[in-house]
């Protein structure tokens, strides 16, 4: 059995692209708020009709784990016909070390 890792004191960068359309934020951050997760920094552009996010979130006091997390935000993002990624900071900053 695969011990679920908690949320507690975890930060997390989301990504949202796709084709620009009506609602992306609006969407995508009432699954966050309603998951009791904030938003700590964002940045939004928009590059020949791509949209493109990427957001800085706080997942001290989201109300699900993990997984169901990026589940719902997959779910919202597949309604919004864009892609919706999380992935941990830490694991992100890991990743991305010279």
């Amino acid at each position: 059995m695969v011990k679920e890792e908690k949320t507690n004191s975890k930060r997390a960068i989301i990504t949202v692209l796709g084709a620009d359309r009506v609602g992306i934020i609006a969407g995508v951050t009432t699954v966050l708020a309603k998951l009791g997760i904030n938003i700590l920094d964002i940045s939004q552009t928009i590059m020949s009709n791509i949209f493109t996010m990427i957001m800085l979130v706080d997942l001290e006091k989201a109300i699900k784990p993990i997984h169901e997390i990026i589940d719902e935000l997959e779910s919202e993002g597949k309604k919004l016909n864009v892609q919706v990624r999380l992935q941990l900071e830490e694991i992100f900053k890991t990743m991305h070390r010279i």
